[in-house]
């Protein structure tokens, strides 16, 4: 049974239904969440990728399977500060790649693996509760974090350093950053966006994030908004109170909220998209990077 917090915690409260944004931007597959038309492609991002190595590669994983990821970064450069950037529940679609692209402006080689790829292609179903019950709910911790250590030694040996690591993750990916941030010894900064923070557990999901607040390995950065209905801000506070309780990683680690933004706020292909909290949480994703060595 799908619990409605799974739902909202991957997209608040925007409409379900098939007049709603979620469902126009998945029926008939993903291409309209993916292509923005009218309003939305005003405010859409474009990064130019002149300069840059900007495509599709294969990382071989744990398991032998080979999984595609999105990765960008300065051409011709070595020895590149590493950021892993962790899809939402919409897999690594065109605003995903971008981000990486922007990483790649900024000096960083930027991976973005598939991390659904063995449980299917969440850009073919109608609506986010068959994407959650095919894909999501199928997805395994364990696999997500050792797919990332794939993409960490894969990354080491195509112009990455893995001593300047980082990750940053939106939605379902923001959640995946935390628990990453307790898992790798490597790994030296994470910024997490409106990622979910607590929830029911199962054999797949043995913990969240606020389960492993007091554990981390890793400095952690959390990006949430205030209005935000799938994540409520006293679960933030909650995840503060429990970060306050650790040591090192932990105490380092910080939340901003911004009071005004909802979920997914840095989505500009979205209708949430808020162009002010989005350019000064990015400014801060990339500072928090630089200042805890993973640039």
């Amino acid at each position: 049974m799908i619990a409605s917090e799974d739902i909202h915690s991957l997209v608040g409260r925007e409409p379900l239904g098939r007049r709603g944004f979620v469902a126009a931007s998945l029926a008939g597959g993903f291409a309209a969440s993916v292509a923005p038309v009218g309003a939305l492609r005003a405010q859409t991002i474009v990064t130019d990728d002149a300069g840059l190595v900007s495509e599709e590669v294969l990382i071989t994983t744990a398991d032998g399977r080979l999984m595609p990821a999105w990765r960008a970064q300065p051409a011709g450069a070595r020895g590149l500060a590493t950021v892993l950037v962790v899809h939402e529940a919409f897999g690594v679609h065109e605003h995903i790649r971008d981000v990486c692209r922007r990483f790649a402006r900024a000096g960083w080689q930027a991976v973005a693996p598939e991390l659904f790829f063995r449980q299917g292609d969440p850009r073919i179903h109608e609506t986010v509760a068959e994407v959650f019950a095919s894909v999501i709910s199928r997805v395994p911790d364990s696999q997500v974090l050792s797919d990332l250590d794939a993409c960490v030694a894969w990354a080491a040996g195509n112009g990455g350093q893995r001593g300047r690591l980082g990750i940053t993750g939106f939605c379902w990916g923001g959640r995946i950053v935390w628990l990453y941030a307790a898992h790798q010894p490597a790994l030296k900064a994470g910024v997490a966006w409106y990622g979910r923070l607590s929830g029911q557990t199962n054999p797949l999901t043995p913990a969240h994030p606020m389960d492993i607040a007091e554990q981390l390995r890793a400095p952690v950065l959390g990006l949430y908004g205030g209005r935000d209905e799938g994540i409520a801000v006293s679960s933030v506070d909650e995840m503060k109170t429990r970060l306050s309780f650790g040591r090192g990683a932990s105490q380092a680690s910080d939340i901003v909220v911004y009071p005004e933004a909802p979920h997914a706020f840095h989505a500009d292909y979205r209708p949430t998209y808020r162009k002010d909290a989005a350019t000064d949480a990015w400014n801060r994703c990339l500072a928090w990077l630089r200042r805890f060595g993973a640039a």
